[in-house]
C-alpha cells in the first residue's frame, strides 16, 4: 500500500533524529554492549524511529491544525467548526490545494453578489423610468391646465384624455409590480381545476377583439375543433398568461396580421398550447433575457406602445408556478411562436 505524502515531512526527522541517536549509542557503545549485545541495540534503534516518526507527525498536525483554527477564527465569514482535525497536514501540496479549492468558491460566491447586485440596480434604474416618464406625462398636462387651458373645453378634455391614460399606465405598471413581487417572495397559491382551454381562449380573443382591430390584426384558432380540450391548472391565472401573450401579439404584431392560437397534444400527460404571430420577430441575441424584468427589445417602440415591461416575467413565473414550461422559437423578420405546457385533465 502506498504511504501518504503526508509522512514524508515525519519520516525524514525520524530519520535524522535516529542517526543523532545513533551517534549517541555509538558513543556509549563499549559502555552498554557488554551487558546489552548488538541485536538489542539494533532493535532499540528501530524503536527508537518509530516513536520519533509518530511524535513528529502528532506535532507537526497539531502545530498545523493550530494555526488553522487560528485563521479560521480571525477571518469572520468562515467557520471553525468546519474545520477537523483530520484536515490538517503537514503535505504543502494538499494544504495548496485545499486553498485554492476555498478561494474559488469564495470567488464564485464575490461573482454571484456582483450579478445579483448589478441586477438590482439595473431593476431600481427600470422601475424608476418606468414610473417617472407617465409621471411626468400627468403633470406636465395638469400643469398646462392649471396655466390657463381649462377654459378651453377642447384643450381641457383632450389634456385629461392624455393625464388619464398617463394614471392608467402608471396604474398598470405599479399592479404588475406588486404581482410580481408576490410571485417572487410569496409564491403563487395555484387553485388548480379543470375546464375547457378552447372556451378560455375564445374569451380572450373576445376581449380584445377591438384592440386587434386597431391595427387589423386577425385573432383565430389554428383550426376547427370538434372536441373541447380540458385542463387542470388555475383557470384565472392561465387566463393571465393568455392575456399577456396576446397583448403582446398585438402591440408588436405587423399592421394586417394574424395571432394564432393552437392547442397540440404534447406527451401522454400533456397539452402544449401556442401563440403564434408573424410581426417582425425578434432577434437571437435577446432571446435569452426576454423573460427578464423590463427586458425591452427596442426600447423607444416599446414604449410608445405602453405597458410595463413585467408581462412576459409573469407569463414565466406563473407556468412555472404549474410545474409546466414555456418554450420561444422565433425567426426575426418573420415573427414568433410562445408556447407553454398544461397539464391534461383525467
Amino acid at each position: 500500500m502506498k504511504l501518504k505524502k503526508t509522512y514524508s515531512y515525519a519520516f525524514w526527522s525520524a530519520v535524522y533524529l535516529t542517526l543523532l541517536s545513533v551517534i549517541i549509542a555509538a558513543i556509549s557503545y563499549f559502555l552498554i554492549s557488554k551487558h546489552l549485545g548488538i541485536f538489542t541495540i539494533i532493535i532499540s534503534i528501530i524503536f527508537l524511529f518509530l516513536i520519533s516518526f509518530f511524535i513528529i507527525q502528532y506535532r507537526a498536525e497539531h502545530f498545523i491544525y493550530r494555526r488553522l483554527k487560528k485563521i479560521y477564527e480571525d477571518v469572520s465569514f468562515l467557520n471553525v467548526k468546519d474545520l477537523k482535525r483530520e484536515s490538517a497536514t503537514t503535505d504543502v501540496e494538499i494544504l495548496s490545494k485545499k486553498m485554492e479549492k476555498f478561494v474559488e468558491g469564495k470567488r464564485l460566491e464575490i461573482k454571484n453578489l456582483t450579478e445579483i447586485d448589478s441586477f438590482r440596480r439595473d431593476f431600481l434604474g427600470n422601475v424608476a423610468h418606468e414610473l417617472k416618464t407617465p409621471l411626468f406625462t400627468v403633470q406636465g398636462y395638469i400643469l398646462t391646465l392649471l396655466e390657463g387651458a381649462v377654459n378651453d373645453k377642447q384643450i381641457r378634455m383632450k389634456y385629461l384624455d392624455r393625464a388619464n391614460k398617463g394614471v392608467e399606465r402608471l396604474v398598470a405598471v405599479i399592479k404588475d409590480l406588486d404581482m410580481i413581487t408576490k410571485l417572487e417572495n410569496d409564491g403563487l397559491n395555484i387553485n388548480f381545476e379543470v375546464f375547457n382551454l378552447l372556451e378560455l381562449i375564445q374569451n380572450v380573443f373576445d376581449l380584445f377583439e377591438m384592440k386587434a382591430k386597431k391595427r387589423n390584426i386577425t385573432l383565430q384558432f389554428d383550426k376547427v375543433y370538434e372536441f373541447p380540450v380540458f385542463v387542470k391548472a388555475d383557470v384565472e391565472k392561465i387566463e393571465q398568461v393568455l392575456i399577456n401573450l396576446v397583448v403582446n401579439s398585438i402591440k408588436y404584431g405587423k399592421p394586417n396580421g394574424t395571432t394564432i392560437i393552437g392547442v397540440e397534444s404534447y406527451t401522454n400527460q400533456k397539452f402544449i398550447v401556442k401563440v403564434i404571430d408573424n410581426g417582425e420577430g425578434i432577434k437571437k441575441i435577446h432571446l435569452p433575457r426576454l423573460f427578464e424584468r423590463f427586458y425591452r427589445v427596442d426600447q423607444s417602440r416599446s414604449r410608445e406602445q405602453g405597458g410595463s415591461g413585467l408581462g412576459l416575467s409573469i407569463v414565466k413565473h406563473i407556468i412555472e408556478a404549474h410545474d409546466e414550461k414555456i418554450l420561444l422559437k422565433s425567426t426575426y423578420g418573420k415573427g414568433s411562436e410562445f408556447s407553454f405546457t398544461l397539464e391534461k385533465a383525467r
